[in-house]
């Protein structure tokens, strides 16, 4: 299969052009094959839709699958575990190491890549091959959505595709109006233990609490996952924190915060928690997750 891109610009270029939003918006042109842009503004065009696709990164296979193309991965890297047929796909290695020989075994006509996710040299060793190669990145709430609209164009299932994202984008403007007069709450969302993280107001997870009112006590920091300190959470002392934890149930990161009397968030007990593959993979469980969240945040406000 022939594809084309029309950009070769350097990997670790690209992703810099992600973090400040340089990128331009995707279209899908007229073409003999299907036609798109990714999210590092490079068109990416196959000579028929894509029957072997690889995807190197947890978030991007769920979207494969959600967007109709779950029947054409043929490769995926670790972690791949929703929808539960996804587990089933041979791995290419890890979204951080990839496999090449393994990879390239897979004999891809489409290969899904992590902009930040996946090492630059690999990618960029991808290019080189002349893969067909399409960069995901969704880095707000309707990146999810035209990010299924277009692997859906590229896979064929573009009228699945299209269902589904008009689906996620519906949900999401439900809580949006579900929420629009909810009073804010102030919520610290920890992304990870040691070294402590957090997300900015740039995050998908800060965009997520903004739909219900959550208002992000580290959103203003320059990082999109900014390393913090146990102080400085004290000081800023959220009314309410939200763990993803280390498993779909594993709460234990919130139990360090019950020690801290002087926090509005363990006075209260709204110390929650939200199924991290559920929030922080961009892919239409997003929506569930925002939900959860919302509900937690209004549990906060019914407390005060």
């Amino acid at each position: 299969m022939i594809a084309t891109t029309t950009a070769r610009t350097p990997l670790r270029i690209l992703a810099g052009l992600v973090v400040s939003g340089a990128l331009g918006p995707w279209q899908v042109n007229a073409a003999d094959g299907p036609c798109v842009t990714d999210d590092a503004d490079r068109e990416v065009c196959l000579d028929a839709p894509a029957e072997r696709i690889v995807s190197l990164s947890p978030g991007a296979t769920e979207l494969l699958f959600a967007a109709g193309a779950g029947d054409a991965v043929v490769g995926a890297v670790t972690y791949s575990d929703y929808p539960p047929e996804a587990e089933d796909v041979p791995r290419v290695g890890s979204y951080k190491r990839l496999d090449m020989e393994t990879l390239l075994a897979r004999e891809p006509d489409l290969v899904v890549g992590w902009i930040t996710g996946n090492p630059s040299e690999q990618l960029e060793r991808l290019q080189e091959l002349d893969l067909p190669l399409y960069l995901s990145e969704p880095r707000e709430l309707d990146d999810i959505a035209s990010t299924l609209e277009r692997l859906g164009v590229l896979a064929g299932t573009a009228d699945h595709a299209a269902d589904e994202a008009a689906a996620f984008r519906d949900a999401i403007d439900g809580i949006r109006d579900q929420y629009a007069d909810a009073d804010p709450v102030r919520v610290f969302y920890q992304v990870w233990d040691d070294p402590l993280m957090t997300v900015n107001d740039d995050h998908l997870i800060s965009q997520a609490a903004a739909l219900c009112g959550g208002d992000n006590v580290f959103g203003e920091l320059g990082s999109l996952t900014p390393r913090i300190d146990t102080e400085s959470v004290l000081d800023r002392n959220p009314e309410a924190i939200i763990a993803g934890g280390m498993g779909e149930a594993d709460e234990t990161w919130l139990e360090p915060w019950r020690a801290y009397d002087s926090l509005t968030a363990t006075r209260h007990d709204n110390l929650f928690f939200v199924p991290p593959s559920s929030i922080q993979r961009p892919t239409p469980r997003v929506a569930e997750g925002s939900r959860i969240l919302c509900e937690q945040l209004e549990k906060a406000r019914e407390r005060r």
